[in-house]
Parts: structure tokens; C-alpha cells; sequence
């Protein structure tokens, strides 16, 4: 069991990796060649050039100004300064929500955790249950300060139970108020906001196939019959993946060409030229700039052509459309009800945002969505629980314990106090969290499988399932298998009625092994957040290589988005190890409340200068 030395040494790494990722990230942050990484919204906004440097050649790389490097920190109060209704408008009204959730947490935790340390602790702590009735039970420092230090109905557990229901009504009270508020600025933000067609707009999906009409044809004629005074117009959805790719081709020679007419204004003596073989290594030498002309010609006359062939070709028609309403009342009441006696056919729901929609899943027929919902409900199932046994085992493996039953000659290595510190107190965390990396690409590839038509709803998908695996196997699985793999010994030796006692005992002893992950997750985890490493070296990375024009370097800048589908999972874990352990273990709320009030000041900052689209499709 870990101690609380052990959680200080712990914490004392986490808190020292958390510096060391600030302090890089206020190092690179200050480079001149690093600008478009870490402000990108601001370049793209035209609110901001890239640095230039008088002088020494390598001002332009590197900032010279030492000055501005002890103010390491500096970004901090810098991303707080920002008002709420300027950040709506700068960032959107789903990036200052989400913030809000931190803000939350914040005021949920906090003042719970200074009741819980001025009331339960001194009660938990003067307590001697542990040392005198449950010596067969491992248990350490920190457990004292647990209701596992109280002995089954002493008098004392009414303060617990009072105290409980003080924080269930304190976090009903902040919820209720916080959903007052967010509800006024969603009001508020819509009767501002000017007027979008997808506000006005129904997605229609599982059109019957008529032998005698189009698919255009067969959608004009039923919303003309049962929404006369509403319907306004229609686009019948298109197989297009051929035109698609024929566009993406023009765009890349218009951005060939862009660079070889730049590199001919800059040198007007010398004409730009080009082999015509593989990757311009080999082949015909040929006046670039004519060369490309020439290509986007031609592409262009094929690109006309194939639009034709889709709008003509009835194969190409999709059994889906959109359909545009003169009013948001007409389209909602289209987009709530249903339109026929088959409730297979003519499905609406409200359209997505045109960035939003994922065309891959549009004509995906009623059937086969219950079939591969199904599917995935089976598959999401196996892989939950079987996932544990992995987890379970590695987490074995990661204690004192297990190393020492695993790789013998490691022993006195163990033993080192500081060496089994940073064991006890941090590899079980980091362990977990290894094994969790794969897990948001494999939810995001089911949700697809799945159907759902926008980018949104498939994120919130995999959030949903991202939390429903944390909760059995990151929270029950290490609470319920964790305990009883501790507690091995003591169910060997005592008879089964007292097993359930020795499990309530031994459930809030898991609180030290939550610490270590709070500390390795939260911590550690929200500080790399900010120096975002791999956006980083992937911007430098396509800048040496692939850039050649000022729109390439625009999309070299993108940084990815906040990420709601691991995001919020994590956020819900969090409130809820808090919610759990208040009452029972209240040590743990202090790392909670770090957690929370670093992340507020780490997203706030990307919500500020990155071009991190979020939405929540309200």
C-alpha cells in the first residue's frame, strides 16, 4: 500500500513534470519560427505577422530578449484577462461552455473540500479501528484519514452521513445554477447570431424508391403535399467521391502553379521549370507555370463534365436529401415528427452544420443502422469487459509485489526507498494510462461503423462509451479487483460472512491508487496539453517539406481540436472519483481541485490562441 510519503514523492514528480512541460512550452512559445504554432488564430484572423528580427540572422529563429524568459508564467494571467462575452464571440459559445464545465468542478470541489478537511478528517484520523480491530487488513497512513478508520456503527458515521448529504444538495444547488446560466447564453447567443440555412434545414434519409419518379422528384412531391405552407426548396444528397477527388486534383496543381508563378515574380529573369515523371525526378523538362495552366484546364473541363454525369446519372442519386423550410417552426415540426405510416421511411432530423456532416454515412439504409448498432453494442460490451483482464493483470504486475514475484533480481533495486516510492506512487497511473492510448481511435471507428451522420454525434458517441469503459474498468475495475487482490490473504483465512465487511473496508483504500492517477492523468497529462508536442512537430515537419505557398502554411498551422470525445469522459471520471470519495476519502480532493483549476487555465489559453474548432451541435 502506498503511503503518504509515497503520494508526496508522487506528487512531487507529477508536480515537477508539470513545470518542466511549462517551462518548455514558455521556451518554444517565445521562438520566432514556433509563432504560427502556438497563435495560429490570430494569424488566421489577420491580427497578427510573423516576428521579424533586426540584425543577427538567427534573431529570426531564435528570441534573444532574455528578458522575456523569466517571465515564464506570464501566459497564465494572459489567458484569464479575456472576458466571457468577448471569448463567446472570439471562440464560440461551445468553447466558453466547455471552459464553464472546469469552472464547475471548481465550484463544486472546493468548498466541499474545506468542509471535508475540517470536519471529516479530524474524525476519520482520531480514530483507532484500523490499528486495533483490523490488523489482518493492509491498510496505511492515509487510510486513517478514510471512514475506513471507523468501526462499524459507532456513532461517529452520522457526522459521515450528515456531511453527505450536504454535498449532494451543495452540488445540486452549483448544477442548477450553472444550468440557469448556460441556458440564458444559449437564448441569448441565438437571438444574436445571424441566420444560417442549417437552421432551416431537415435531413431526410431512407427516401422510397419510386420506379416512375426521381429521387428529386419523389422528395419535391411529398413535402409540396404535406408541407405546403412550409417547404421552400430541396438538394437530393449525391454520390460525388469521383468529382470529389477531380477538385482535390485542381486544387493541388492551383497550388503548384501559385508557387511557380511567386518563384517567377521573384526572379522575372529566369522561367521556372519542371520534369513531368515520377515525383519530378525523371521525364520531359517543361515550362512549370504553362505546364500547370495546362492541368487545371483540362481538369476543369472534366470536373464540368463529371458534375453533369452525378446531376444526370440515377445511380449516383443518394436515397437521401436536404430540405430547406421558409421558417425554423416548419422545420422543426418536420424535424420532430414522423412523416409516414412506415417508420422505416422518410426519416428526418435536423441537418447538421455543412463542416459537420459526415457524407460517408448518409445513405446508410434503416436496416442495416439497426444491424450495426447491434453489432457495435455487442462488440463495445466484449471489449469493456474482457479489456479488464489486461488491465487487471498489468496492474498486478505494476506494485512492489508483483515486480518482485516477476523479475526476482530486481529486488534490491525495489527496495530503495525512493525507487519504491516512485513505484508505489506512480507507475500503477502511468501503467493505466498506456494502456487507454488506442482505446479513442477504436470508439470513434465503431462509432462510424454505427452510422451517424455528423461529426458531432459521432464524438459524442464515443464519449458516451469512452466514460461507460472508465467507469467499469478504470473505476470498478480498480476498486472491486484492486481491493480484492490486496485483501487475497485476509478471504483465504476468514470465513465468507465477513468477506463483505473486509471489502467495505478495503473499497476507500483504493483512494491512493486514484491519487496516482489524477496526478499522472490529470496533472502531468493537462500540462503536455499545452506544449502540444505533436502539432508542433508536424507543422515543422510539413513546413520543411510539403509548404510552398502561404495556403499551405495555413493548413500546416491546424492543431487539431480539443478533443470532446476524450475530454469529457475524463472531466465525468473526475467528478465522479470526487462525488465517490468526498464522504469516504476526502485526501483525494485536493488533487482533484488541482486538476481542475490547471485545466481551466490550460484550455482557456487554447480556446484563446488556437483554431480549435468544438462544437456540441446545440
Amino acid at each position: 500500500m502506498a503511503t503518504l510519503g509515497d503520494i508526496g514523492v508522487a506528487a512531487g514528480i507529477n508536480l515537477l513534470s508539470a513545470v518542466v512541460f511549462f517551462l518548455a512550452f514558455a521556451i518554444l512559445r517565445l521562438q520566432p519560427f514556433n509563432d504560427r504554432v502556438y497563435f495560429p488564430k490570430w494569424y488566421l484572423k489577420g491580427l497578427r505577422s510573423s516576428p521579424s528580427g533586426s540584425g543577427a540572422f538567427v534573431r529570426k529563429f531564435v528570441n534573444l530578449d532574455f528578458r522575456s524568459y523569466l517571465r515564464f508564467l506570464h501566459w497564465m494571467p494572459e489567458a484569464l484577462k479575456m472576458p466571457e462575452p468577448e471569448l463567446i464571440e472570439h471562440a464560440g459559445l461551445d468553447s466558453a461552455v466547455y471552459l464553464r464545465i472546469y469552472l464547475i468542478g471548481l465550484k463544486i470541489f472546493v468548498p466541499i473540500a474545506f468542509l471535508a478537511w475540517a470536519v471529516l478528517v479530524p474524525v476519520n484520523y482520531t480514530n483507532k479501528t484500523l490499528e486495533l480491530q483490523l490488523k489482518n487488513v493492509t491498510s496505511s497512513d492515509i487510510d486513517k484519514l478514510s471512514i475506513s478508520n471507523i468501526r462499524r456503527g459507532s456513532d461517529r458515521l452520522w457526522t459521515h452521513i450528515v456531511v453527505a448529504y450536504a454535498f449532494t444538495f451543495w452540488t445540486f444547488y452549483v448544477l442548477l445554477k450553472e444550468y440557469e446560466t448556460v441556458a440564458a447564453m444559449r437564448l441569448q447567443f441565438l437571438a444574436s447570431e445571424k441566420r444560417r440555412p442549417d437552421q432551416f434545414t431537415v435531413l431526410v434519409r431512407n427516401v422510397p424508391p419510386d420506379p416512375d419518379e426521381s429521387v428529386s422528384e419523389s422528395v419535391e412531391h411529398f413535402f409540396l403535399v404535406n408541407h405546403p405552407d412550409t417547404y421552400l426548396t430541396h438538394q437530393a444528397v449525391c454520390n460525388a467521391n469521383k468529382l470529389a477527388k477531380l477538385v482535390k486534383k485542381r486544387k493541388s496543381k492551383q497550388n503548384w502553379l501559385d508557387y511557380y508563378q511567386l518563384k517567377y515574380s521573384r526572379n522575372s529573369a529566369k522561367r521556372p521549370f519542371m520534369k513531368t515523371g515520377f515525383l519530378g525526378l525523371r521525364g520531359e523538362k517543361v515550362d512549370a507555370i504553362d505546364h500547370h495552366i495546362s492541368e487545371i484546364e483540362k481538369l476543369s473541363k472534366e470536373i464540368a463534365e463529371e458534375r453533369e454525369r452525378v446531376k444526370k446519372d440515377p445511380k449516383c442519386i443518394m436515397p437521401a436529401a436536404f430540405v430547406s423550410f421558409k421558417s425554423r417552426w416548419g422545420a422543426a415540426v418536420c424535424a420532430q415528427t414522423q412523416q409516414s405510416r412506415n417508420p422505416t421511411l422518410w426519416l428526418t432530423e435536423w441537418a447538421s452544420e455543412p463542416r459537420d456532416v459526415y457524407w460517408q454515412n448518409l445513405a446508410i439504409p434503416y436496416v442495416s443502422l439497426a444491424v450495426r448498432r447491434l453489432i457495435m453494442a455487442v462488440a463495445f460490451f466484449f471489449l469493456t469487459f474482457f479489456f479488464m483482464i489486461p488491465i487487471a493483470s498489468v496492474q498486478a504486475l505494476a506494485s512492489i509485489e508483483g515486480l518482485e514475484k516477476a523479475a526476482p533480481f530486481l529486488k534490491p533495486l525495489i527496495e530503495i526507498k525512493f525507487i519504491k516510492s516512485v513505484i508505489q506512487g506512480f507507475l500503477p497511473g502511468i501503467v493505466l494510462k498506456l494502456f487507454l492510448i488506442f482505446l479513442p481511435t477504436i470508439l470513434m471507428i465503431m462509432s462510424k461503423f454505427e452510422g451517424f451522420t455528423s461529426i458531432s454525434s459521432l464524438e459524442r458517441r464515443s464519449a458516451t462509451r469512452y466514460y461507460l469503459f472508465n467507469l467499469v474498468n478504470v473505476f470498478l475495475g480498480s476498486v472491486i479487483a484492486g481491493s480484492a487482490l490486496e485483501q487475497l490473504n485476509t478471504f483465504v483465512k476468514q470465513s465468507a460472512n465477513e468477506i463483505p465487511k473486509t471489502i467495505g473496508v478495503a473499497v476507500p483504500m483504493r483512494a491512493t491508487f486514484f491519487i496516482t492517477y489524477i496526478m499522472v492523468d490529470g496533472w502531468a497529462g493537462i500540462a503536455a496539453e499545452i506544449l502540444m508536442l505533436k502539432p508542433l512537430i508536424i507543422y515543422h515537419l510539413k513546413n520543411f517539406f510539403l509548404v510552398k505557398t502561404e495556403k499551405d502554411r495555413e493548413e500546416a498551422m491546424d492543431p487539431g481540436s480539443l478533443g470532446f470525445n476524450t475530454g469529457e469522459p475524463r472531466i465525468q471520471l473526475y467528478f465522479l472519483l470526487g462525488m465517490v470519495y468526498a464522504t469516504i476519502t476526502p485526501v483525494l480532493l485536493p488533487f482533484i481541485i488541482v486538476f481542475f483549476g490547471l485545466a481551466y487555465v490550460v484550455f482557456r489559453h487554447q480556446v484563446k490562441n488556437l483554431d480549435m474548432e468544438y462544437s456540441l451541435q446545440w
